[in-house]
């Protein structure tokens, strides 16, 4: 029988938190400890649904979650815990993880890994110096569909990948899925400040910098980024980014918006080898979206059916959640699944922060290896 998990959560920045911990609530061998939040550099103002007022009210009138402490030092210091989730600004992820892992707590946080690739390294150093285990969560994991386009990537069915596209925001920011937000209480939170780790860029580039490394194969050579601050002038963050990357024998594309109210357009991943094309989409099956992967073979410059129409990989028995997969992970020694584990995460990290740099510099910047970090 598998033993009882002490859980705890500091942070509630990102509304992800919400999902790590409904994960680990299904559970039956999870009892909860205590969580704690950080003190934020602009207070909060509102208390609509995904702010970080609402994400602690959550965890702990629905989670149930028993104590709540101001600080979160003076909690790793009172309790016990084995897992603990942290979820705080991207740019408070590094001294985070070191009081964990000073605590020696196995962690879990959700996307991006950091606001930097030096309080990645932060996270990396604490974690190996303890003994404990990070995982970095990343919602595209567990889509079927993109385990589907890695294996066709894996078995060779479109050749030799030259291109990875990712457009990723179809909405109007983090803070507007249906609540009533004004501007001055958006500006209030951490997502539109610079500071702290605010911004398209990493909110959602993030996710193509983790899915080309993965899908190409290979670290990344340069980076070249762009961002901007379109229409949320209540913040001083980007609402807007692109980085284009170039890896050995690749290159990828990656888009983050906050201001679409459309895409128009598949907005991938999209992945361009020598043989095909496979593109990452849905299709009605009984009244539900069923993610699907597409299969180009034939040539065509205009719009055409795809050759084939693939149903997503199934993901393993015991393994098809985040919790699942990290207390499987702690329990046999397997590995993660490779865009959770740590040092996986330090190349997408890299990626970002040359793309970050660039859209400072204004000029092509280097990808930083983090082979020698990995050992």
């Amino acid at each position: 029988m598998s033993p009882t998990y002490r859980l705890g959560v500091i942070g509630f920045a990102h509304m992800h938190v919400n999902t790590l911990i409904d994960h680990f609530a299904e559970l039956p061998n999870v009892e909860w400890v205590a969580c704690a939040d950080m003190v934020p550099a602009v207070p909060s103002i509102s208390e609509e649904p995904s702010t970080r007022k609402a994400n602690l009210k959550r965890a702990r009138k629905q989670t149930g979650i028993p104590k709540v402490y101001e600080d979160y030092w003076e909690m790793l210091e009172k309790e016990a815990f084995d897992i603990i989730i942290f979820c705080p600004e991207n740019a408070r992820h590094g001294e985070v993880a070191e009081a964990i892992a000073a605590a020696g707590v196995h962690m879990l946080t959700e996307k991006p890994m950091a606001a930097s690739l030096s309080e990645a390294l932060r996270m990396v150093r604490a974690a190996n110096a303890a003994g404990v285990e990070l995982m970095i969560n990343w919602p595209t994991t567990w889509s079927p569909a993109i385990r589907k386009m890695k294996d066709l990537l894996d078995q060779g069915v479109i050749g030799d990948v030259w291109e990875v596209k990712w457009r990723n925001g179809a909405s109007m920011g983090p803070l507007a899925y249906g609540q009533q937000i004004t501007g001055p209480e958006k500006g209030a939170e951490w997502w539109h400040q610079a500071a702290p780790g605010g911004g398209a860029l990493l909110d959602y580039c993030c996710y193509g910098a983790c899915l080309a490394r993965w899908f190409i194969g290979e670290p990344a050579v340069a980076t070249w980024g762009i961002k901007a601050n379109m229409t949320s002038h209540y913040g001083d963050a980007d609402d807007n980014a692109i980085i284009t990357v170039r890896f050995p024998k690749a290159l990828a594309i990656l888009e983050g918006t906050w201001t679409t109210w459309n895409v128009g357009v598949p907005t991938g991943p999209i992945v361009y080898g020598t043989q095909g094309t496979l593109v990452a989409s849905a299709r009605m099956v009984e009244d539900k979206h069923v993610p699907v992967v597409e299969l180009y073979t034939s040539r065509s410059h205009g719009l055409i059916e795809p050759d084939q129409v693939l149903e997503g990989a199934p993901l393993p028995e015991g393994r098809e959640t985040l919790a699942k997969e990290f207390i499987h992970h702690l329990e046999t020694g397997e590995p993660l699944h490779s865009t959770l584990e740590m040092n996986f995460n330090l190349e997408a990290m890299a990626i970002l922060d040359a793309g970050i740099r660039s859209a400072a510099s204004g000029k092509m910047e280097l990808v930083n290896d983090v082979a020698w970090c990995i050992g």
